[in-house]
């Protein structure tokens, strides 16, 4: 914005420069051609003088004639002392006094002449003329070398090009410095709007803003207004839905639940008992409908853009593992599974909902894929990167099945699961926690399990952090 402001005032004000500076040129050419047509007049004026000044005959006629020049003459060549001198020649061109360098002209007429000659760098501007004198037919000439045409072009360079060229370079600076100063509360303006979070939709005060500037201000405020009408309308239904939709899929799960036990029950009294098969199939797809509500709210909670202005917390690992570990019991005591932990002091900054969830899901998909019997560990502590620098990591470890080394890409993906994967799922689990670990600017690592045998199964999720400060 500023350097596009810039180059338009530059252009605007280079144009009319540029312009004046040719106006200048044509004034000055002018104005030279004015004085180069004073001079010779001028010239002619003082070469009937020159002519005059010629006293006397010499005493033979080949020595020069006795002169005296006319104070008008003597006059017009001391001022322009080193630029001017004269030649007095016979009727035939031989020279017989003044300066030799004075290129003979023979006029073809009695009127004076002008033409122009070169001497020693400088351009002289030369009369001569055909004149009778009392030593007889003389060709008198008068040059001058301060002809205001001849020293045009370095009149030009001097007094109109070099001006303008330094008062560019001058404009120049001045524009810079003025429309950095003028342009401050507008570039002030774009910082605080770049600077905003996506969840700031507050007004612009537009009292700092220049005049020109409010009314765009005052859009931006409309829209951010209406902006943030609609990001609550959003945030209203996805609470609205989260409460709608677990509330009902609880009360249904519960009541499976006790169909359930119903059907395991034997029956008394002649009672006919529900079908064990489908009310199984019904526990198991209420079961999966919730989890999957869960699911897709908790990932649309960990979309960056949704948190992007929240403040970060300190978040206590080794309370967190304890408290998911928590959790995860019963299911894992259900399927004979050994959940441990092996924790270490570790805090790092970040969103402690968000490390739960992610912790939650893998804890979870480890706990659901292992196989019964099987060992699920949590860990979290301090260890060293690539580059020697002290991070905090953060990983569930299991024996179950793995997962192969091409499809470990793919998992991180939604709704994507391992062809041949037993067990219910939605393929949601590692894509939660996968963008969780984007909004904490780092990422998942999906690796096999190293066993005590030394050999290698199971599937290791580690995320590593910086340290809190």
């Amino acid at each position: 914005m500023k350097s596009g402001l810039q180059r338009r005032l530059l252009l605007l004000l280079l144009m009319p420069l540029s312009l004046f500076a040719l106006i200048s040129i044509y004034f000055d050419y002018q104005a030279a051609g004015n004085a180069a047509l004073l001079q010779d007049q001028q010239l002619r004026r003082l070469v009937p003088l020159l002519a005059d000044s010629v006293v006397a005959p010499g005493r033979t006629a080949l020595d020069e004639p006795v002169m005296l020049l006319a104070p008008p003459v003597e006059d017009f060549i001391k001022a322009r002392d080193g630029f001017t001198g004269f030649r007095v020649s016979d009727a035939s061109g031989r020279f017989l006094a003044g300066e030799a360098w004075i290129s003979l002209v023979v006029p073809a007429t009695a009127e004076p002449e002008f033409h122009s000659m070169e001497e020693n760098g400088v351009t002289y501007r030369v009369v001569v003329q055909r004149v009778k004198t009392v030593a007889g037919e003389l060709i008198v000439q008068l040059a001058d070398g301060s002809d205001a045409r001849q020293q045009w072009v370095r009149s030009v360079l001097f007094k109109v090009l070099l001006p303008n060229f330094l008062l560019v370079i001058a404009a120049g600076f001045a524009v810079n410095w003025a429309v950095t100063l003028a342009l401050k509360p507008l570039l002030d303006l774009k910082d605080a709007v770049e600077r905003r979070s996506p969840r700031d939709l507050s007004a612009i005060d537009p009292a700092g803003t220049p005049t020109e500037v409010r009314p765009l201000v005052a859009s931006l405020n409309r829209l951010f207004h209406l902006v943030n009408d609609q990001a609550e309308g959003q945030r209203r239904f996805v609470a609205d839905a989260a409460h709608q939709l677990r509330t009902p899929l609880a009360g249904l799960q519960a009541q499976v639940e006790a169909w359930a036990q119903a059907v395991n029950a034997p029956a008394a009294h002649g009672q006919v008992t529900l079908s064990a098969d489908k009310i199984l199939r019904l526990r198991s797809a209420t079961r999966r409908t919730s989890q999957l509500a869960n699911q897709l709210l908790a990932l649309s909670r960990a979309d960056a853009s949704n948190i992007a202005g929240q403040p970060l917390q300190r978040v206590d690992l080794k309370d967190l593992c304890e408290a998911v570990l928590a959790l995860h019991l019963d299911a894992a005591m259900a399927k004979n599974i050994d959940l441990g932990l092996e924790v270490q002091a570790a805090q790092v900054s970040g969103y402690e909902w968000l490390l739960r969830e992610l912790l939650g899901n893998l804890v979870d998909n480890a706990v659901k894929y292992s196989v019964p019997g099987g060992t699920v560990t949590i860990r979290c502590g301090h260890a060293r990167n690539d580059a020697g620098a002290d991070q905090v990591f953060l990983e569930v470890e299991d024996n179950g099945p793995g997962i192969p080394a091409t499809e470990r890409a793919k998992v991180l993906e939604r709704f994507y699961r391992v062809p041949g994967t037993a067990g219910e799922g939605n393929g949601l689990g590692l894509a939660i926690a996968d963008e969780i670990a984007r909004v904490h600017r780092t990422q998942l690592t999906l690796q096999p399990a190293s066993r005590a045998d030394g050999g290698v199964g199971g599937l290791r999720v580690r995320l590593c952090m910086s340290p809190a400060a």
